[in-house]
């Protein structure tokens, strides 16, 4: 090198003027050509790749109570655990991935899963995480003195612990969306076994949690009223996953949907969620990016025939189901943020058809409403205004009560059926409750003629739930209080079998059946809207079940990111 070095500088001493100019310019040549050719191999070989750090802001309407798989009621609830607890499985790409299992088996008959456990697992605090955790949380869950509001998702179901590594639920009779109950968070036994059951609600560990997901609590900020107004979430080294990117997440929590607007636009928080497509139109105009998910939702006016007799006249059903303009209703209350529907089944999920004529305008099926009131025997008392139907022994008026919730949408909504029901010649009474007296007091005991509500299906639909006449009770959720022995029948047999094309040819038959007897008008599917900023990669492009789902792939969330080699990435 160094003679070569040597006879480099004797060649340019000797070199005449114009050859060292020459000689110059061919050298500063060759550096600018390989330079270029440097850059060419790097764009063709080098790839952009998420780097650590970053932190969220993340609103949320609403205080959470329960950070505990077990007892989650709110949104707010399972915001955080999703971020917190891992369960055996983790939902990723409208699928399933590994989590805490590092496998699974099931049984020739479907009817017992086999689950090992990935080894060297541990909680936040460092603690081993082992199988008689599991056991634990599936224990609770059971346990009628916790009332966890997952217990009939896991009746029926025995646990046993095969050994150290290795746990198995064993189903009385085939159920093909079980694999679901096995993304619930799983708690810690050695924080939770000496709280008695009924005891549980009552813990601070439903707030000061330990789990074993991609974030844990850091530090939690009361205002002088003790009430949680934010917490700040910091990564959790022993996630058996990949390390999530962003530094910290920090969510705070309002009392209503328009003070986490007011500071939304006030720059307090980067992202938001849930809320109602009217109050879009409220948000300033920022660096975000509105993501909208299809939540497997339906909302619907369930008719209550035991508490309003009127309903039971298929002519009274069908004439309110045409007499509905449900493009008003996405468009005015939804501002099209969501789908209208006329099937239990919402759109996207397995066995949905598309059973409704979008041609006939709505001004021809409102005639057409009239046409059979009238056709069937009903007149309109001119004096009252009310749709009437005379016999000789009594008078029956087309009259009613329409519940709901006191939530923005939903009151609209009602407010627009009475409406377009009152210009029919019905006279609708329309009552407002809070959820909690809602859901306690006129749901439960079924005390309503009409309820607009909503129903969320799941990822594999199974109407088993709200449509099959063992659950018309409390606490089931056939809130149209339908039977229907065909209905049933297809409901079981849907359940059992794990052949996706038969399957989904009985959820066809079952919408065909529940259309024909009209215990429901359905509406709408709406869309769920979360606002992030623009500069956040990696989101979930895939479908969720449930708002919270939006969390399930937050460890691949980033907003840094760094170029390297494609060689050095591993496959």
């Amino acid at each position: 090198m160094l003679r070569l070095e040597l006879r480099l500088r004797y060649v340019a001493g000797n070199l005449s003027f114009p050859s060292k100019i020459a000689f110059l310019v061919l050298l500063i040549t060759l550096l600018v050509g390989a330079t270029i050719l440097l850059k060419e191999v790097d764009k063709n070989l080098s790839i952009e790749i998420p780097d650590d750090g970053g932190v969220l802001r993340e609103g949320v309407a609403g205080t959470p109570r329960f950070v505990n798989p077990v007892l989650t009621i709110s949104d707010a609830d399972r915001d955080l655990s999703m971020l917190v607890y891992s369960g055996l499985l983790r939902t990723s790409e409208g699928n399933f991935e590994l989590d805490l299992a590092e496998k699974y088996e099931i049984d020739e008959e479907n009817l017992c899963y086999t689950f090992e456990l990935k080894p060297n697992l541990l909680w936040s605090d460092n603690k081993p995480l082992t199988v008689d955790d599991v056991v634990f949380t599936i224990e609770q869950i059971k346990n009628p003195l916790t009332k966890s509001p997952k217990r009939a998702s896991w009746e029926g179901v025995g646990i046993e612990k095969v050994d150290e590594k290795t746990i198995r639920f064993c189903l009385e009779k085939p159920y093909s969306p079980f694999l679901e109950n096995t993304t619930i968070g799983i708690i810690p036994k050695h924080i939770w076994k000496d709280i008695l059951p009924e005891q549980m609600p009552l813990s601070t560990f439903n707030i000061e949690a330990v789990g074993s997901g991609p974030y844990k609590i850091n530090k939690i900020s009361r205002d002088s009223s003790g009430i949680i107004v934010s917490c700040e979430l910091t990564r959790n080294e022993n996630f058996v996953l990949q390390k999530p990117y962003l530094k910290k997440i920090i969510f705070k929590f309002y009392s209503s949907e328009k003070k986490l607007i007011e500071a939304y636009n006030e720059n307090k928080i980067d992202s938001l969620s849930a809320i109602s497509p009217k109050n879009i139109l409220a948000i300033k105009n920022k660096e975000n990016s509105l993501k909208t998910y299809f939540l497997p939702r339906i909302f619907a006016v369930f008719l209550n025939q035991n508490d309003a007799p009127v309903f039971i006249k298929e002519e009274v059903r069908k004439a309110l189901s045409l007499s509905v303009d449900k493009n008003l209703i996405i468009e005015d209350v939804l501002q099209n943020f969501g789908v209208s529907i006329n099937s239990p089944i919402p759109p996207g999920s397995i066995g949905f058809t598309e059973t409704e004529d979008t041609e006939e305008s709505y001004e021809t099926r409102f005639e057409k409403a009239k046409t059979i009131l009238e056709k069937n025997g009903w007149k309109l008392n001119e004096e009252e205004g009310v749709m009437e139907y005379k016999t000789k022994k009594e008078t029956t008026r087309l009259e009613f009560s329409l519940a709901t919730s006191n939530m923005a949408d939903l009151v609209q909504t009602a407010n627009l059926l009475k409406e377009m029901w009152e210009k029919l010649g019905a006279r609708v009474n329309v009552k407002i409750y809070e959820i909690g007296d809602l859901e306690q007091n006129v749901i439960r005991p079924r005390k309503y003629d009409a309820l607009l509500f909503g129903e969320v299906t799941g990822r594999d639909p199974d109407p088993f739930a709200f449509w099959h006449s063992s659950q018309r009770n409390d606490p089931g959720l056939n809130i149209a209080l339908y039977a229907n022995i065909t209905v049933d029948s297809l409901l079981e047999k849907a359940r059992e079998t794990f052949d996706m094309k038969e399957r989904e040819e009985k959820y066809q038959k079952f919408q065909t059946e529940v259309i024909k007897d009209m215990p429901a008008i359905f509406l709408y599917s709406p869309y769920f809207i979360h606002i992030v900023p623009s500069v956040i990669k990696g989101l979930n492009e895939y479908s969720i079940t449930t708002p919270a789902e939006r969390f399930s792939q937050i460890y691949n969330w980033h907003i840094n990111t760094k170029k390297t080699w494609k060689i050095f990435i591993e496959d």
